[in-house]
C-alpha cells in the first residue's frame, strides 16, 4: 500500500502517522481523505473527511463514499458507521453501516439499506434492513424483511438473491408481487423486474379482479396476465367456473383458458362440469370446448348424469329483442341463451335413465333438450324409447315432458320374449314425480298389449291399430286408455298367436348397447357405430319366440 500526503507526522514507537492523504495499491484500488489516522503495529487506518467533502474508495467502477472510513489492511476490509453510499455501473446503495473487501468483492450494508437500480432507464428499488452485495457478480442477497420495487410492482420477502445484471428476483421465502392487477403469493419464485416473468416454483395462489389461479408450477406475466401453467394447476374466475388441467395456458385480459391432459371444467353454480384430455373456456363469451374422452356430468338434483360425446361445447347466444308496444315507442331487450351441444357418439347415464345418439343439444333457456339421430331412451329396467328425434324438457333437472316429433316407438319388456310396444308419427309424454303421467299417440298408431292377469299370468295379447291414443297412468301402471278414430283391434290368446302379433314391424330391442353403469358411457360399442351409420344393426329385428 503506498501513501502520499500534504503533511504528515510519524511517531517512530507507535508507527503512525497524520496527513492530507492519497493511498492506493497496484492501479486498481485508491482511497482520498482529508486526513488519515494509521496505526503501523495493527495495520489499521482511520480516514477522516472535512465537512462538505467524502472519504472516498475507488476500486475499479466500485466508489464508496463516506465521512469516515476504516480500513483493515491486514483484513482487506474497510468498514464505516456514520453512514455511506456505494456506486458501481448499475447500482447504488445507500447505508447507515457498510464493510466492503476489494479483494472478494463482497460487501455488507446494515441499517436503512436502498439499493437503487438502473436497467435500461427502468429504476427498482430494495429497501431493506440488511443487505449483502458482490461487487462482481452484482448480485443483492436478502436474508430480513424486503421490499423490491419495480416498474409499478412491489415485491415483499424476507429471503432473495436479487440478481442486478438479469434483473432477476429470486425467491426463498414466503413472498408477496403485486401491482395494480394483483398479487402473487408464493414461498419460491423467479421474477424478472425488466420482463415482469414470474416462474413460480412452489404452491403458488394469483389473485386479482378476474379470479384466482393455483398452481405450484407455472409461469406468469404480471404485465400481460399470461400464465403458463403445469403440474395439474387450477384456475378460478369470478362467475364461480374452474379450469383444471395437467397443462393450462391462460390469458387473463381475454378471459381464455386452455387446458392439455385431465382437463376440468366446473361451473359451481349450475353443478355442472366438463372433463376430456383437451379443452378451453372463454368467460368473456361464457363458451367451453371439450374433446378426448371428453365427458360432461351434472348433479344439481344429486344423482349425477354422465354424458359423453367425441366433443362436448358449451356456448352463449345472444339476440336483440326489438319491440314497439305503440307507435310511439320502441323498447330494445338482450336475449341470453346458453347451449350444450355434444357430437357425436353419444351416451349418457343417469340411475333413472340412459341414452345414446349421434349429436345432442341442450338449451337452457328453456330446459329443453333435443337428441338427434337414432336417439334411444331407457328408463327403470325394462323401458325403451326410440325415434328420429326425441325432446325432453326439464324441470329444475327433472323432466317434466318428453316428445318424438318425427315417428316415436316405446317399448316395455314384460318377461322373456314379450314386450309391450306403442308407435306411431308423434308422441308426447308428461311426467309427475319421475314417473310417466299421460302418454298421446297421434298418426298411424300401433300396439301391442300383454294384459297382466289377476293371478299375475300373461295368457293373452291384444293388437290395436288406431289414428289417436291417449293413455293414463299411476306409478308407472297403465290406468286407462283410450283410442279414436278408425280403430281396430284383436285379442288374442298366447297359445293361439301367431309370431307376427308379437312384434311391431320397426320392432328392436336395443339393450345390448344400453350405458349400464357411469363410465360405461365411454364404451361406443360395434353395434353402436353400425347403428348410428344407418347399417344393418338399426335393420328392425324380431326375437324369437320360445314355445
Amino acid at each position: 500500500m503506498f501513501l502520499t500526503c500534504d503533511s504528515a507526522h510519524f511517531y517512530d514507537t507507535q508507527n503512525s502517522f497524520y496527513g492530507n492523504v492519497h493511498m492506493w495499491r497496484g492501479d486498481t484500488l485508491n482511497v482520498h481523505a482529508d486526513s488519515l489516522n494509521y496505526n503501523g503495529i495493527d495495520e489499521h487506518a482511520v480516514l477522516y473527511a472535512y465537512e462538505g467533502n467524502k472519504v472516498k474508495l475507488i476500486n475499479k467502477d466500485v466508489k464508496l463514499e463516506t465521512d469516515i472510513f476504516e480500513y483493515d489492511l491486514k483484513q482487506e476490509l474497510g468498514f464505516y458507521t456514520t453512514g455511506g453510499v456505494m456506486t458501481d455501473k448499475q447500482n447504488r446503495l445507500e447505508s447507515e453501516e457498510g464493510d466492503y473487501s476489494p479483494a472478494t468483492k463482497q460487501a455488507n450494508f446494515y441499517g436503512n439499506v436502498f439499493l437503487e437500480h438502473n436497467s435500461d432507464g427502468v429504476i427498482s428499488t430494495v429497501s431493506t434492513e440488511a443487505l449483502h452485495y458482490s461487487t462482481l457478480t452484482k448480485i443483492a442477497n436478502i436474508d430480513t424483511d424486503a421490499i423490491i420495487e419495480s416498474d409499478g410492482t412491489t415485491i415483499k420477502t424476507s429471503n432473495a438473491d436479487y440478481n442486478t445484471n438479469l434483473n432477476l428476483a429470486q425467491l426463498k421465502s414466503p413472498s408477496t408481487i403485486a401491482n395494480k392487477d394483483g398479487t402473487i403469493y408464493t414461498d419460491f419464485a423467479d421474477y424478472n423486474t425488466a420482463t415482469h416473468f414470474a416462474h413460480l416454483k412452489s404452491p403458488s395462489k394469483i389473485v386479482n379482479n378476474d379470479g384466482t389461479i393455483y398452481t405450484d408450477d407455472g409461469e406468469y406475466n404480471t404485465s400481460t396476465k399470461i400464465a403458463t401453467l403445469y403440474n395439474r394447476s387450477k384456475i378460478l374466475t369470478t362467475d364461480n367456473k374452474t379450469l383444471e388441467g395437467d397443462t393450462l395456458f391462460y390469458d387473463r385480459n381475454n378471459g381464455y383458458g386452455e387446458a392439455y391432459g385431465n382437463m376440468v371444467i366446473i361451473d359451481n353454480e349450475r353443478k355442472t362440469e366438463l372433463r376430456g384430455d383437451y379443452g378451453y373456456y372463454n368467460e368473456v363469451i361464457d363458451s367451453a370446448f371439450v374433446t378426448g374422452n371428453a365427458l360432461a356430468l351434472e348433479y344439481s338434483k344429486g344423482d349425477t348424469l354422465y354424458m359423453h360425446g367425441d366433443t362436448i361445447r358449451g356456448f352463449r347466444v345472444i339476440n336483440e329483442i326489438i319491440s314497439n308496444p305503440n307507435d310511439s315507442i320502441t323498447t330494445t331487450s338482450l336475449d341470453t341463451t346458453h347451449f350444450i351441444v355434444v357430437h357425436p357418439h353419444v351416451r349418457m347415464y343417469r340411475s333413472d335413465i340412459q341414452g345414446v345418439c349421434d349429436s345432442l343439444t341442450f338449451r337452457q333457456q328453456d330446459s329443453l333438450l333435443v337428441m338427434n339421430k337414432y336417439p334411444i331412451i331407457w328408463s327403470g329396467g325394462n323401458r325403451q324409447i326410440f325415434g328420429n328425434v326425441i325432446e325432453i324438457h326439464f324441470n329444475d333437472s327433472t323432466a317434466d315432458w318428453a316428445r318424438l316429433p318425427d315417428t316415436g316407438f316405446a317399448t316395455e319388456h314384460i318377461e322373456g320374449d314379450f314386450y309391450n310396444q306403442l308407435s306411431g308419427k308423434e308422441m308426447f309424454a308428461t311426467f309427475e314425480n319421475e314417473s310417466i303421467k299421460k302418454l298421446n299417440i297421434s298418426g298411424n298408431v300401433l300396439a301391442i298389449y300383454l294384459p297382466l292377469e289377476s293371478d299375475s299370468t300373461y295368457n293373452k295379447i291384444v293388437n290395436v291399430e288406431s289414428s289417436f291414443l291417449e293413455a293414463h297412468f299411476n306409478e308407472q301402471t297403465l290406468e286407462r286408455c283410450k283410442i279414436w278414430s278408425q280403430s281396430n283391434g284383436t285379442v288374442t290368446p298366447l297359445y293361439l298367436a301367431k309370431k307376427s302379433l308379437f312384434f311391431l314391424p320397426k320392432f328392436k330391442w336395443y339393450e345390448s348397447i344400453r350405458p349400464k353403469y357411469p363410465m360405461d358411457v365411454f364404451n361406443v360399442s360395434p353395434e353402436m357405430e353400425e347403428m348410428l351409420r344407418g347399417g344393418s344393426n338399426n335393420t328392425p329385428t324380431r326375437r324369437t319366440l320360445q314355445k
